[in-house]
């Protein structure tokens, strides 16, 4: 009897601790100086989706120096330091090139310039994705209303299973503090702790406001998003019109960003 009135106080001190730990967290960040998670709240001017997705076209990019405009652009607004130790480096969206990007999507006599082309990469924002299922507290999570694979970072324990499942290396570690490699810091957006996991958030903030994503706004064109399951958005006339390949696809996480080649 005595076990069982014992084994019963755990489950409700267990439950408390789940309803009550997210305050907590919040209002010790802020007593350490680090904001709070955004309370993303979609209004009237919020651009919706049943599922985001991404077109990127790479026929406009000639060199490496065409994308750091984009780059720039997403880290700076959302505080991704900048650490000359490699081994720190964190990334929300980066350039790579096309073997190392489309491993099993390559020929010995490749076309050249598409060889040579720079690629960005990022979260593919998968509708299938496996770091979700990795993750043990649910810190990275796929939002059913719209698609877009978040993070939670006050619930993130840095196990990082998340990384290990992502098939595209898209989820960067802090292995230390990464305000001071914050050159400017954006007031509007967090910045992260040691020890939690990040990346691209297909910046949901601005979606939220009826805002297109900061990488959307640098690309001149270059890149577009839109409801992949809207057949008269724009990403899906883009698909009919181009022929486009995606990451890895063969794995079955069935990833929502394209490329036109």
């Amino acid at each position: 009897m005595e076990r069982t009135r014992r084994n019963i106080l755990k489950l409700f001190g267990i439950t408390a601790l789940g309803v009550s730990a997210k305050p907590v967290l919040n209002a010790f960040a802020k007593e350490q100086g680090h904001p709070a998670e955004p309370q993303i709240r979609k209004g009237e001017k919020a651009l919706k989706a049943k599922q985001w997705a991404m077109v990127i076209d790479t026929r406009q990019f000639h060199s490496a120096h065409d994308l750091d405009p984009i780059i720039e652009a997403c880290h700076h607004a959302h505080n991704v330091p900048a650490f000359e130790n490699k081994n720190h480096e964190i990334k929300w969206i980066w350039d790579e090139k096309y073997h190392h990007a489309f491993p099993n999507k390559t020929t010995k006599f490749l076309n050249e310039s598409v060889e040579h082309r720079p690629f960005l990469v990022l979260c593919n924002h998968c509708e299938n994705p496996p770091c979700c299922r990795a993750c043990p507290t649910k810190a990275t999570f796929k939002r059913e209303s719209d698609g877009i694979v978040l993070m939670d970072f006050h619930r993130c324990i840095g196990c990082r299973f998340c990384m290990a499942a992502c098939p595209y290396g898209s989820r960067s570690f802090n292995f230390r503090d990464p305000r001071p490699g914050i050159a400017e810091q954006n007031d509007q957006f967090p910045t992260r702790m040691k020890g939690v996991v990040e990346k691209c958030n297909f910046c949901a903030e601005r979606l939220a406001v009826g805002e297109l994503p900061y990488c959307v706004k640098a690309s001149n064109g270059a890149i577009k998003v839109g409801d992949l399951y809207d057949p008269d958005s724009e990403v899906r006339q883009l698909l009919k019109e181009n022929y486009t390949i995606r990451r890895k696809q063969a794995l079955g996480t069935e990833p929502s960003v394209y490329y036109i080649v």
